[in-house]
């Protein structure tokens, strides 16, 4: 019992390590029905705890302002009791239109026509309130057990549907720009600008509520859409109808499902404009003859948007953002537990993902410092590998047999790639962000399309495990490194293999490409690096000096350096012209792992089985600061494209996230 008058019912879902969700009664109210949001965080830190409260009050004042609108959840209580906070809300008694589609299979033009009518009010309701939803879809609709006289005859009359989870919503300010986006919402129902940035304004809960409605009509999950095919789907979606539709509502759904912001209605009552003018005319039924799926996903302009639409900057321990992530993701097994939610108030999470604790700290730090940001923890073996997306938005690592791709804005997973039967030992992402390849135990390489995370195909032809991989610069060819003593260059647009190249007597542990092309290095446990000429295949000169094995090789931005770690503690800067070694860099208790320039050239970043990340000045060679956190060795470290971010994981079986403030 809290408050003395809500009696708890049984658990609606548990949203792992934020809080949970409860059917409850009011027994000041005969008994009647809620929904209670208890804040139960277990999380590290009090920064990351006091940020949750702060979201957690603001989403109940969002409640409570919207709440005045007939169709949107009332907020009934917020208060504190045993040291947890709780939110109660209206308990909506109805179904959601999920469970609805289930039942009825189909729904005709009126039936649609009618949901659109009912909810644009609503929409543009919040809307002028500041508030974007970011989340509408099938399972956030719920339409009244006790329906309103209908005033059009037909099923879902206005009023009737209520729009509810505002969880994911936030505040819209004209006068804070959005500093760092995080893509909240639904894979396939929420818009390019949303899931790509992070960004979303009116004209995007519209995709939303477009691709909400092609769902209802056609039966075809947006969700499976866009697992398989990108954004590319809303180009063709007319080919998915199974029976003919009005030319008004057609061409409704076409401008609401636009890619192209710009291209789309911009607000709610454009679209009530539209529906208008079009139920004035004569509406005709047409077929529309299906069209061959496009599975690569056009380049597209970035919208311009008038100030008053953007967002706040997005706190990445949202409460209600955690409690829609597992929707989020875009694999058919979350899907098909996405499915079969019936809860009508509240996203269930079934999710088998990984726990994390993801603590951010954004306070200034001194020119050129890193502090840790966040910890990736969850994961049952060591992180031999992580990589980060040109973009900045998402990380890779291996975990086990498969693939993790992760927000570096939240932590939170993204999805699972799963198709190795062995360990995966490494993963390079390509320059333009489309491309991902892992290299493993089982022997084998895989390439993988980043957007839609299904796998491209599979390289064979190496007799021991892959335990390096690197692109070109142009992203034509792949190089790959294996405990078979070989490298083999491979044409990534065939996936066949260009030549094998030999003279390593023992691991090949790391190759890297020159920034010109011209060269491939590649470092290996016979305590060597070679050069390559990728014109001919011919080794150019080899480099001795380390005495132990060489785990790492990296070239610096300008092509004019090459940085080499060892298990002999030390990191070794080589002229790349002359062959000649520059200096030495000592430190490290512990083997080196991995070496890694940042991206203006002027740091060199390597980890160590000693716990530690070390950061040095290439100019002069001397050891900026030593980055401590991981308790126990470190397998690997990567900085972001815009050199902001280093990402390093290790056999604490966690990642960790560092931010540097310039």
């Amino acid at each position: 019992m809290l408050r003395n008058r809500f009696r708890i019912i049984q658990v609606l879902s548990d949203e792992g390590g934020f809080g949970r969700t409860y059917l409850a009664e009011d027994i000041d109210k005969l008994n009647e029905r809620c929904v209670v949001k208890q804040l139960a965080p277990r999380v590290q830190g009090t920064w990351a705890l006091n940020k949750a409260i702060d979201l957690f009050q603001k989403e109940a004042q969002r409640l409570q302002e919207l709440g005045a609108h007939p169709q949107i959840p009332t907020l009934l209580a917020y208060f504190e009791q045993d040291n947890y906070l709780y939110l109660v809300q209206q308990f909506i008694d109805g179904q959601n239109l999920l469970s609805e589609l289930q039942q009825k299979k189909k729904y005709h033009c009126s039936e649609i026509k009618e949901i659109l009518l009912d909810l644009l009010p609503v929409l543009n309701f919040i809307h002028e309130q500041g508030v974007i939803h970011r989340d509408i879809k099938p399972q956030n609709i719920i339409r009244r057990r006790a329906s309103l006289p209908s005033t059009t005859g037909v099923l879902g009359t206005v009023g009737n549907l209520v729009l509810i989870d505002f969880g994911s919503a936030k505040q819209l300010t004209a006068k804070v720009k959005i500093k760092m986006g995080t893509s909240i919402g639904s894979q396939g129902y929420s818009p390019i600008e949303q899931i790509r940035d992070g960004s979303a304004y009116p004209a995007s809960d519209l995709f939303s509520l477009g691709a909400t409605c092609f769902h209802l009509l056609t039966g075809v999950s947006p969700f499976k859409l866009w697992a398989e095919y990108g954004y590319s789907w809303v180009q063709d979606w007319q080919q998915y109808l199974k029976s003919p539709i009005t030319g008004e509502l057609a061409q409704v759904l076409d401008k609401l499902l636009q890619k192209d912001m710009q291209h789309r209605y911009q607000s709610a009552n454009e679209v009530l404009a539209d529906l208008s003018i079009k139920q004035q005319q004569t509406s005709q039924l047409r077929v529309v003859t299906p069209t061959k799926h496009i599975t690569k996903l056009p380049a597209t302009e970035s919208p311009s948007v008038p100030k008053r639409y953007i967002l706040l900057r997005n706190s990445v321990l949202a409460f209600s953002a955690i409690i829609l992530l597992a929707s989020g993701k875009f694999w058919y097994q979350q899907f098909r537990r996405l499915e079969i939610r019936i809860s009508s108030s509240l996203s269930q999470s079934n999710s088998s993902a990984v726990n994390r604790d993801v603590i951010f700290h954004q306070h200034p730090q001194p020119l050129g410092h890193f502090s840790l940001a966040s910890t990736v923890k969850g994961y049952s073996d060591s992180i031999l590998s992580v990589a980060i997306s040109p973009d900045g938005k998402t990380i890779a690592s291996n975990s086990n047999n498969s693939i993790k791709l992760l927000s570096l804005l939240t932590g939170q997973e993204i999805s699972t790639l799963s198709g190795h039967t062995d360990t995966v030992n490494f993963l390079s992402i390509s320059s333009d962000g489309e491309t991902l390849v892992s290299g493993s135990e089982d022997r084998t390489i895989k390439i993988w399309n980043m957007a839609t995370g299904q796998e491209i195909r599979t390289l064979e032809g190496h007799t021991n495990s892959v335990h390096t991989l690197a692109f070109s610069h142009n992203g034509k060819i792949l190089a790959d490194g294996s405990d078979d003593n070989t490298i083999k260059l491979w044409n990534l647009a065939t996936g066949k293999e260009i030549r094998t190249l030999r003279g390593h007597s023992h691991w090949v542990r790391s190759v890297a490409f020159s920034p010109d092309g011209k060269i491939l290095a590649s470092g290996s446990f016979d305590k060597t690096i070679k050069l390559w000429n990728l014109a001919t295949g011919q080794q150019i000169r080899t480099l001795e000096g380390h005495s132990g094995k060489v785990t790492s090789v990296a070239f610096s931005p300008d092509g004019k350096i090459l940085a080499s770690g060892s298990f002999d503690k030390t990191i070794k800067l080589w002229n790349l012209a002359t062959g000649r070694q520059i200096r030495t860099l000592e430190g490290h208790s512990g083997k080196v792992t991995s070496v890694a320039f940042s991206p203006n050239g002027t740091i060199l970043a390597s980890s160590s089985f000693d716990k530690t990340i070390k950061l040095w000045n290439l100019a002069t060679g001397r050891q900026i600061r030593s980055l401590e956190g991981h308790t126990d060795g470190i397998q690997s470290v990567v900085f972001s494209w815009d050199g902001k971010t280093l990402v390093s994981g290790g056999d604490d079986k966690t990642i960790k996230i560092w931010q540097m403030s310039f």
